[in-house]
């Protein structure tokens, strides 16, 4: 295995080699989760083309098997407030070093065989001379607790690469009110009314 570098990519077929690749790799994932963690082709392209990224692409011979995606720039994505990072850490916004994973994605038959690794090795290494604040989020798929899961493991790499410290930013959480009431609601309501006892309110 061996790793590229790339951006502004304007190869047809290397796009189309690597939406497969993502497809293939995050579909599972996107599946999991009730927000929108995956691109659409033309979102996915536009990141591609995009002259603030660093496309890294593991191979398998002449078959991509992993890819990282980091934005140099925050302020051209949608994902991160970049006022927050101006006021929490004007240095390094100013001269660009906040910088995004947008995605990390392998091939789910190359995990075993270590692509991740061949890939932080490349990716995290660039970042580590930086001297990049390296943002990243974390499915719940992949981090159920505040420890451990994906950021763990995003820290040991980096610190495979240069001296690193995780710092948790934020969580998020999503909730539903649900106003279709449950079938053992439904019943419980109904047998109470036929015991006399008035609805709940």
């Amino acid at each position: 295995m061996y790793v590229t570098r790339h951006s502004e990519i304007a190869d047809q077929r290397l796009h189309d080699d690597l939406w497969t690749l993502y497809r293939r790799a995050y579909a599972p994932v996107a599946r999991l989760s009730p927000t929108h963690e995956m691109l659409d082709r033309e979102e996915f392209s536009e990141q591609l083309r995009s002259a603030n990224n660093r496309v890294w692409v593991v191979w398998d011979a002449s078959r991509p098997v992993g890819m990282a995606l980091i934005t140099t720039d925050v302020r051209a994505t949608r994902w991160l407030n970049e006022d927050f990072f101006a006021d929490n850490y004007p240095d390094r916004f100013r001269a660009g070093r906040v910088h995004y994973v947008v995605w990390v994605t392998i091939d789910p038959s190359h995990v075993a065989r270590g692509a991740l690794m061949v890939l932080a090795r490349q990716a995290l290494a660039v970042e580590s001379r930086d001297g990049a604040l390296l943002v990243f989020d974390v499915p719940e798929v992949h981090q159920p607790h505040d420890d451990g899961g994906g950021a763990a493991l995003m820290l040991r790499m980096t610190q495979m690469v240069g001296e690193a410290q995780l710092v948790p930013l934020t969580t998020q959480r999503y909730y539903a009110v649900d106003f279709a009431p449950s079938t053992e609601m439904k019943d419980e309501t109904e047998h109470s009314e036929i015991m006399g006892v008035p609805k709940r309110m």
